[in-house]
């Protein structure tokens, strides 16, 4: 059996699929592989066209799927410390009316910026612009956009760039609901089948563990689709966002992914999730 996966070329990704992309992993089926940002993998999932099996997206997109794809309870990222950052060029801002560059409003961070701008800006910002991840610290520093939402290595990069952090979307998710930030998730078509959907699940959760037992081994995999990314910052990233939910996401993990999510519907940015729509087979 060969199934074709699409998952980002960040570490953390890379990291974790790393053992079962190259065969190291017993009796998991063999993978092809296809490196993809997830705003293309999340517009794929919706699309319904695509051929691939299964798929690294944000758990913002999954009430739009999940009648197609079935989440898997391992290999993606939530955590703690690690929600996506509001930048300015000042330290201290009001986004009344402001225009505020994001990377996709398909995301987990589009939806903790708009749950937090509700609670916090009471006269609402203003525009809300869609740009490319790489493009936004440059556009806040260039003075082409009044703030910027960004994630993954921008929190330890943001200062290069003379910018502020105005807040931390993971802070204020987590001292008003306690839970982790739910980030991306993997997701593969229902269609496979129960039996198939479990040892893709229990393939994830041993890649997974085989790079924790030996990190050293994925190292060459994650550094060449690094991006030129500094290897203490991909250190980093690995240790953000590959963690306990990653091998498995348990109580507390289904229960941040159905408290974003339900909070984001009741505010109208994405459908109900069903009763069942979170279930694995």
């Amino acid at each position: 059996m060969k199934l074709k996966i699409a998952y980002s070329p960040c570490p953390n990704d890379t990291f974790v699929f790393d053992a079962w992309a190259h065969g190291r992993v017993p009796g998991a089926p063999r993978l092809d592989v296809t490196f993809a940002d997830i705003d293309v993998t999340n517009g794929w999932a919706e699309g319904g066209t695509d051929d691939h099996d299964v798929l690294k997206v944000s758990y913002a997109v999954l009430p739009w799927i999940l009648d197609e794809y079935a989440l898997l309870p391992c290999g993606g990222a939530l955590g703690r410390g690690c929600g996506p950052l509001v930048l300015t060029r000042e330290g201290d801002m009001d986004l009344t009316g402001k225009t505020v560059a994001v990377p996709s409003e398909r995301s987990t961070a589009y939806l903790l910026f708009r749950l937090w701008a509700a609670e916090t800006v009471p006269g609402g910002v203003g525009n809300v612009v869609v740009m490319p991840f790489h493009e936004i610290m440059p556009a806040v520093r260039d003075g082409k956009v009044d703030a910027g939402l960004v994630i993954h290595e921008a929190r330890f990069t943001y200062q290069n760039y003379g910018l502020h952090c105005l807040a931390d979307m993971g802070e204020h998710w987590e001292a008003t609901t306690g839970l982790p930030i739910p980030l991306g998730a993997i997701v593969a078509r229902r269609s496979l089948g129960e039996d198939t959907l479990r040892l893709l699940a229990e393939s994830a959760r041993t890649s997974v563990r085989m790079a924790w037992d030996d990190p050293v081994a994925s190292r060459p995999y994650v550094l060449e689709h690094a991006q030129e990314m500094d290897p203490k910052v991909a250190d980093q990233h690995i240790g953000l966002y590959v963690n306990e939910f990653t091998a498995d996401l348990g109580e507390h993990g289904y229960a941040a992914v159905r408290g974003l999510l339900t909070r984001a519907a009741a505010e109208g940015l994405v459908p109900p999730l069903g009763p069942d729509s979170l279930s694995f087979p």
